[in-house]
C-alpha cells in the first residue's frame, strides 16, 4: 500500500506485502518482551515458510525459551489500545471513521482486540499459539470483522478477554522469565555464522 499514491494512508488489501526487517538483537530483545506480533514468527506452521536457515531453524525449536509470564503485560497492553481505537475508528495507521458509521464501532480494531486475547490465553495456558487461530474462535473473529456483533457484546467480550489476560498474568503454565541466557547463546551463534559465511564468499586477495 505503501508504494502506491496517496502512501500509509491507503487501506490494506487482498495481496498486499507488510514487510517489516529486523536486526536479530532487536528481534530477539522484543521477542523476550512479550510483544504479541514478534512472538508470532516463531509458530507460524513449517508450510507457510518462504526461507528459514538454520539459526531461524534452531529459533524455531526453541521457542519456548522466549515464552513466560512478561508476555501478558504486552498482550494486555496491546488489546486495550485496540479497544480504545475501535470506539473512535482512528489511529496512527488511519481513519476508519467508516466502519464506525456502519457498525458503531471499528470493526476491524474489535476484532484484533479479541485475536489478542484468543492468542494471550493460548500462549500463557499452553506455551504456544496456533496458526491459523482453531475454530470456533476463527469464526467468532471473523464475524466481529464483518461487524455482525452488536457493540455491547463486542465490548463485553473484550473486557471478558482482558481480566482473563490479567488473572493468567500469575500463570504457573508458563516461566516467570524468559530465558535471557539461551537467547544471549543464540545471537551469538547466529551473528558468529554469519560473518563465518560472509568472509567465505569473499574472494581470495590479489
Amino acid at each position: 500500500m505503501w508504494d502506491r499514491p496517496g502512501g500509509l494512508t491507503n487501506r490494506s488489501g487482498p495481496g498486499d506485502l507488510d514487510v517489516v526487517i529486523y536486526a536479530a538483537r532487536k528481534w530477539a530483545r522484543l521477542a523476550l518482551g512479550g510483544n504479541p506480533t514478534v512472538l508470532l514468527l516463531l509458530f507460524v506452521p513449517d508450510d507457510e515458510v518462504v526461507f528459514r536457515n538454520a539459526a531461524g531453524a534452531e529459533l524455531v525449536a526453541n521457542a519456548d525459551r522466549f515464552v513466560s509470564r512478561v508476555a501478558a503485560d504486552r498482550f494486555l497492553g496491546y488489546l486495550t489500545a485496540q479497544r480504545r481505537s475501535m470506539l473512535v475508528g482512528t489511529s496512527r495507521h488511519g481513519n476508519r471513521s467508516d466502519l464506525v458509521t456502519a457498525h458503531g464501532y471499528d470493526s476491524k480494531f474489535a476484532m484484533h482486540a479479541l485475536r489478542l486475547g484468543v492468542q494471550g490465553r493460548e500462549l500463557l495456558t499452553t506455551g504456544r499459539i496456533t496458526l491459523p487461530i482453531p475454530q470456533p474462535d476463527r469464526e467468532r473473529l471473523r464475524e466481529v470483522r464483518r461487524g455482525e456483533w452488536p457493540k455491547d457484546d463486542v465490548i463485553a467480550a473484550i473486557d471478558d478477554a482482558e481480566r482473563e489476560l490479567r488473572d493468567l498474568a500469575t500463570s504457573t503454565a508458563v516461566p516467570t522469565e524468559p530465558d535471557r541466557r539461551w537467547v544471549d547463546g543464540w545471537l551469538h551463534r547466529a551473528y558468529e555464522a554469519y560473518w563465518d559465511e560472509l568472509d567465505r564468499d569473499q574472494p581470495p586477495p590479489g
